[in-house]
């Protein structure tokens, strides 16, 4: 009899526990600002209209090394877009909580290649974020991790 109380209480106290990163997120857990994996750029995560953007906030270099002025879009594939600012350029765009702990139907457009993939947003922590981007399916993409700034 004491052993099966001792079993119970166990288990009741590893429930009690349980990180709570574990816990399942709210929508709008991923609001925020976080910085990205190279550590030179902050991203705001806003809502509109139940859709999911994020923009440039920060950027640790926010000017260009051979011109001294403001870093523009200038590796965007439309030409007319390279001359818009880094500084407050939507990356993340139309990323939508699927209800079990993930964003996903989304895009990202690196700016430092110019590229915009599919892409999808999911907890790893509670103040660390996957971002997958990919092409087609997300077997083929990469996978980078921003960290939430406080």
């Amino acid at each position: 009899m004491k052993r099966l109380k001792l079993i119970l209480l166990t288990i009741a106290a590893v429930l009690f526990i349980i990180p709570t990163s574990f816990a399942q997120k709210n929508a709008d857990d991923i609001l925020g600002i976080w910085m990205n994996a190279d550590e030179d750029a902050h991203i705001e995560i806003t809502k509109r209209d139940d859709k999911y953007y994020g923009k440039l906030v920060w950027l640790k270099f926010p000017t260009d090394d051979e011109t001294g002025k403001p870093k523009l879009d200038k590796h965007n594939p439309d030409e007319a877009l390279q001359s818009r600012p880094s500084w407050g350029l939507e990356i993340l765009t139309d990323f939508v909580f699927d209800g079990d702990d993930k964003w996903s139907s989304g895009k990202i457009y690196d700016p430092k290649k110019g590229k915009t993939y599919s892409c999808y947003m999911n907890f790893v922590e509670d103040k660390k974020i996957k971002i997958r981007g990919y092409i087609g399916v997300s077997l083929l993409g990469k996978t980078t991790y921003w960290t939430r700034v406080e």
